[in-house]
């Protein structure tokens, strides 16, 4: 039975929360606050962390960010009532796999905690050593480095390079990634894809601003070029 930490000062929404995955045979624990989820988190070592951003005590970035120190492995799902990308992208940037936004489908969330524990499951596939301009990235050992220099990227971002190095030059859109890499039926509203590819330009292209390695097609998606 897999361990689900819910980490909410919203007491109404934990109890719904709880109902709704217990129901599925996932065990549930609970914390109202920032100090007291971080606690239980070590004290647990649970499977996956449902985490809300805005916490009392302690606010979800700093929970996060602890947990990513002491539990690198520990996967997280951020809930979040702000929708601008700039928040989201912080989130991921200390190290959530995956973040939802309030108001939020309860079976939306559900796919998205299945998705992150049958990834961490099963691990992505990745081979060889791959070489684009001054990166170089071994998806075997998940190692990558930028002009000689250690890059830090993030599992989920390697399966995302992964991806569009064998889809080079064809476009790629946004629900070929929810499908190939969250494992996504259809959630065409969502913001995830956006987010972390920010993210990922940020850290391999030379000016994220101006990207010269993942392009974005307007109207349909993304050319890894």
């Amino acid at each position: 039975m897999k361990k689900i930490l819910i980490i909410e000062d919203e007491k109404d929404l934990v109890t719904g929360l709880k109902f709704n995955l217990e129901a599925r045979d996932y065990q549930v624990i609970t914390a109202y606050d920032g100090e007291a989820g971080y606690e239980k988190a070590l004290k647990e070592v649970p499977d996956l962390i449902i985490l809300d951003l805005m916490l009392p005590k302690l606010n979800g970035y700093e929970v996060c960010k602890r947990l990513k120190k002491e539990m690198p492995d520990i996967s997280i799902i951020m809930l979040t009532a702000k929708s601008q990308e700039a928040e989201i992208v912080t989130g991921l940037e200390l190290g959530a796999d995956d973040y939802i936004t309030k108001p939020f489908s309860v079976l939306e969330l559900i796919a998205r905690i299945k998705t992150v524990l049958r990834r961490v499951k099963s691990g992505s596939d990745p081979s060889d050593v791959y070489q684009f301009g001054d990166i170089e990235i071994n998806f075997k050992k998940y190692i990558a480095r930028k002009e000689g220099k250690s890059l830090k990227l993030s599992p989920r971002e390697y399966e995302i390079l992964h991806y569009f190095i064998k889809k080079q030059g064809e476009i790629v859109t946004r629900d070929d990634l929810l499908s190939q890499i969250w494992g996504y039926d259809s959630f065409p509203n969502t913001r995830t894809v956006d987010a972390h590819i920010a993210k990922l330009r940020s850290k391999i292209e030379n000016e994220p601003e101006d990207p010269k390695l993942i392009i974005t097609v307007h109207g349909l998606g993304y050319k890894f070029l």
